[in-house]
């Protein structure tokens, strides 16, 4: 039994899941995953059963019936694995943009929480546009300078969490399902006080497949942060475990 399972939600990724999935197998450490599709038309988890003949004791598939949104794919995630006995849990995506080796990397910094980050040394970003960049880039400035979080990439989403930290979250009690989903995952864990660590890390941006990123999502986060700082006056902040 792996004491790692990587979580990747999953929406018409039939491009990807399977190279992803092949590349996640072929590293020295054993890691489990566990794929969330949320009903992808394009048959992205009929390749997981597929591989799941391959990898039936590491690779594992839960399904749900249309997009309902990424925070919601994690969160359902982080309970399938708090009902096992995994003690590293971490959040990937599949199109690549976050780097397997990786994977690594971010298990050996043993923190409570480590962070894959874009911005902890100048900007490590491949093949986006300027105009992405710089939105992606400021929004981690905006979060830092209201929140007062001592975190460079507040919305990266390629992370790992020790199980004390997703056992002591409340899940009930997120506000955000979508992008700022992350920010608030990570701002929570530092007002608990748990140790963050973040690791340099290179995002390529995919090369196949269609990106689910708008600006509408980053408006959210703009709003959003302003209302959960506010919100973080008015409760306690003693961890239940």
């Amino acid at each position: 039994m792996s004491d790692s399972l990587i979580i990747i939600p999953t929406y018409n990724e039939k491009e990807n899941i399977e190279k992803i999935i092949n590349a996640i197998f072929s590293l020295e450490k054993d890691f489990h995953i566990l794929i969330i599709d949320d009903g992808s038309p394009d048959g992205t988890a009929k390749i997981v059963k597929r591989l799941q003949k391959k990898y039936n004791k590491n690779l594992f598939l839960e399904e749900r019936k249309g997009k309902l949104g990424l925070g919601t794919a994690y969160i359902h995630g982080f309970k399938w694995a708090l009902r096992k006995t995994y003690e590293y849990i971490f959040e990937m995506d599949a199109d690549f943009s976050h780097n397997p080796k990786d994977l690594i990397r971010l298990y050996k910094a043993d923190s409570d929480l480590a962070i894959g980050s874009r911005y902890i040394k100048g900007v490590n970003i491949v093949n986006w546009p300027m105009s992405r960049l710089l939105m992606s880039f400021f929004a981690s400035k905006y979060v830092k300078l209201i929140t007062g979080m001592p975190v460079h990439d507040s919305t990266a989403g390629f992370k790992c969490y020790k199980r004390k930290v997703l056992e002591t979250i409340q899940f009930d009690k997120l506000q955000f399902v979508g992008y700022a989903f992350q920010i608030e995952m990570k701002f929570k864990t530092w007002k608990y006080n748990f140790k963050i660590t973040e690791v340099p890390v290179i995002f390529t941006d995919r090369t196949e497949g269609t990106s689910k990123m708008s600006g509408g999502i980053f408006f959210e986060a703009f709003i959003g942060v302003i209302q959960m700082k506010i919100k973080s006056y008015f409760r306690s902040w003693k961890k239940n475990i």
